[in-house]
């Protein structure tokens, strides 16, 4: 027997054994996407140049040092002008947030997002099995997920998990529960609502590193409804084949890099660090080299292996098993880094470059704002596999893979808008309406002048 005849023999063992330990490992696995909704805030709630100018103005702390690194920050952020803030800061209330505020705004997140779930799928809450909530920075009693069970009066025998403090990447790890708890509840309905509380959790300090989540956080979140009933797969528009998670918080600067804390003057907020990127980096290539060969063909994993012992800059060709990605919109700097890490080309990156623009950073309800684009645009058709790739606070890196069991091209949170995307020219109006402030000249003005100088006094 000649040598090319046994190694393909030996491939064809390896491909088969391979294909045999994926379906081994997918048994008991099945969890179909039937819906999500992304939640749109009003137009009242929209924080364009003029909103956010008339906020900072507010903040006496700010010296003009502060002010330019603002309108750096801003003017890079790849925010757009139609982002929603709480209605409690545009008020003016951000010195002196209530409980309540809260409150109401989570809740228009829930109630607005889970109507039109069940008016869309012809579910009735009293049919909900599984009822999962992540919010990081709002832990209410009662329960986030008791309000809901208690607006919709579920049923007494409803398991429900109320998550807190899991960060941008909480809602992977919501759906990673409900995955688990099908493997032995069969023929069960999940709802998994993501979002994020803002209207509390707005810094009042000048510390830097704690200014810039006030410029890419913003209220948003999404609803999902999810199912291990094989009867119900020709409702699916989604099935999970593949979730890793991997937590990074035994690195210290990892663990550090984005944290709630109070600054030197005791003002409440979430700093970020520059380190964030490095951690981001970091934990996803731990992730995935967990993932990868779950999803991707062996001979390509094969062949990254054989290359990649002499050709250092080599890449692993995503494309042979995922045709869409699906990133966390954290971020300019942490989608440029992601991109670049995994070899993605515009094309790719343009969901999350266009959700972070429209949306902004909505934590945990981020992903599906950049699926929500990929159907607006008509990219998903049956067959296809979706990469989403989460990060967040801790620090950690979930990542899943999505097959789409039919065309996706329903409508959406986008429908309004997606004609205009992507727009032919990113401008951003912050620089050319305060680009005055980075002047020299201006270095003498007093603090207590620039509300006068912005028009808001």
């Amino acid at each position: 027997m000649g040598l090319l005849t046994v190694a393909v023999l030996l491939l064809f063992t390896a491909s088969v054994s391979f294909a045999f330990a994926k379906l081994l490992f997918r048994r008991g696995q099945t969890c179909y996407m039937l819906d999500y909704e992304c939640y749109k805030g009003k137009k009242e709630m929209t924080l364009n140049t003029q909103e956010c100018a008339k906020i900072v103005s507010r903040n006496k702390n700010l010296r003009i040092q502060d002010y330019r690194f603002l309108l750096q920050t801003i003017v890079n952020s790849g925010l757009g002008e139609e982002t929603f803030g709480p209605e409690n800061i545009i008020s003016g209330e951000e010195q002196h947030p209530k409980h309540i505020d809260s409150l109401s705004e989570i809740e228009s997140v829930f109630y607005d997002t889970l109507d039109n779930i069940f008016s869309r799928s012809k579910i009735s809450p009293n049919q909900v099995d599984i009822l999962v909530v992540n919010v990081s920075l709002l832990s209410s009693v009662p329960s986030l997920t008791s309000r809901i069970i208690n607006h919709y009066n579920m049923r007494e025998d409803v398991k429900s998990f109320n998550l807190s403090g899991m960060g941008c990447s909480a809602s992977l790890v919501a759906i990673d529960l409900v995955q688990h708890l099908f493997k032995t509840h069969k023929k069960k309905l999940a709802v998994v609502v993501s979002s994020e509380s803002m209207a509390g959790n707005w810094y009042c300090g000048r510390e830097r590193s704690m200014m810039l989540s006030n410029c890419i956080f913003r209220v948003g979140g999404c609803s999902m409804l999810l199912t291990n009933d094989t009867a119900r797969k020709n409702e699916a528009v989604l099935k999970l084949t593949c979730l890793v998670r991997t937590h990074f918080g035994s690195n210290e600067d990892a663990y550090n890099c984005c944290m709630q804390v109070e600054d030197d003057e005791g003002y409440a907020g979430f700093r970020l660090t520059k380190l964030l990127t490095k951690s981001a980096a970091r934990s996803l290539s731990k992730n995935l080299r967990v993932l990868l060969p779950k999803v991707l063909p062996l001979w390509e994993i094969i062949r990254f292996a054989a290359t990649k012992s002499y050709q250092t800059s080599s890449k692993i060709n995503l494309r042979t098993g995922i045709e869409h990605f699906c990133i966390h919109p954290g971020g300019r700097a942490v989608i440029d880094e992601v991109g670049s890490s995994l070899g993605l080309d515009e094309h790719d990156l343009e969901p999350a470059r266009m959700a972070l623009h429209r949306f902004g950073n909505t934590s945990a309800g981020g992903l599906w704002y950049v699926l929500g684009y990929m159907e607006a645009k008509k990219r998903l058709k049956k067959g296809d596999r979706i990469l989403m790739i989460s990060l967040g606070a801790g620090f950690k890196c979930n990542n899943c893979v999505w097959e789409v069991v039919r065309d996706m091209d329903g409508l959406n949170v986008w429908k309004d808008v997606i004609g205009d995307y992507p727009p032919k020219k990113m401008v951003n109006p912050f620089l050319e309406k305060y680009g005055w402030i980075n002047d020299e000249v201006v270095g003498f003005i007093r603090p207590e002048d620039i509300a006068k100088m912005l028009g808001f006094a």
